[in-house]
């Protein structure tokens, strides 16, 4: 089993509903959807290229996938995770846009903005003593020759290599989406995802999710408000 961090919309949330039918699962409930039809995107090509998402669920990376350290069990892990949700101030992230990043489409914030870098990096140092070191097969698993020397130093550090000044906060929509049918992509979730971006998005509480088994899909184990959030 594997445990991850990630910033999650609460359960009932519209944007957890949207982008949960948009990826053909739902973390918190289990459920699965059929691919929506677009007369520009098949169903089945649609089904395709969320298909890496879907597994992850709806979420923001905070702490990577981790198995637990032999030292601590899952109670200890989730009464850590219960206070720092308690201790940590909600807040907002100013603006939210869709982004292109790389062949992937995300919702991402619309500019830096350190108190999520802040949050992000509190999260990863808080956590960590409950990480399992990676495996050789993990660390081969992350094609070394292609991070920069920052990225290979935290991965070995902290088990990931994109935290800390690397950290870039996005939502994932989309697996790798061809040059030729980034377009038509790009103008679908601009349609579909349009009441959630050009406005704020509430960090407003800490996600546990958990893989049962490798490669299983992920899912919700525990949503953990913030201090402050709006019920």
């Amino acid at each position: 089993m594997r445990y991850a961090l990630y910033f999650s919309p609460p359960k009932d949330d519209p944007l957890t509903g949207a982008a949960s039918f948009w990826l053909g699962r739902n973390a918190f409930t289990g459920e699965t959807y059929p691919a929506p039809e677009h007369e520009q995107l098949g169903a089945a090509e649609q089904f395709e290229l969320t298909a890496d998402p879907r597994r992850y669920g709806f979420h923001a990376t905070i702490k990577a996938p981790f198995s637990l350290a032999s030292s601590v069990t899952e109670k200890d892990l989730m009464a850590v995770a219960e206070d720092f949700a308690q201790r940590t101030q909600a807040f907002e992230i100013p603006e939210l846009v869709l982004g292109q990043l790389g062949r992937f489409f995300a919702l991402v914030p619309g500019s830096l903005h350190r108190p999520l870098q802040d949050f992000a990096a509190k999260v990863v140092r808080s956590f960590e003593p409950f990480r399992a070191a990676l495996s050789e097969a993990d660390m081969a698993r992350r094609n070394l020759e292609k991070l920069s020397d920052s990225q290979r130093a935290h991965l070995q550090r902290w088990g990931y290599p994109y935290v800390m000044e690397e950290f870039g906060f996005h939502m994932t929509l989309s697996g790798q989406v061809p040059e030729t049918r980034a377009e038509v992509m790009k103008a679908i979730l601009t349609e579909r995802f349009a009441d959630f971006t050009g406005r704020p998005l509430s960090i407003s509480g800490l996600a546990v999710f958990i893989e049962d088994t490798r490669g299983a899909p992920f899912k919700v184990h525990s949503w953990l408000p913030l201090a402050g959030a709006k019920s």
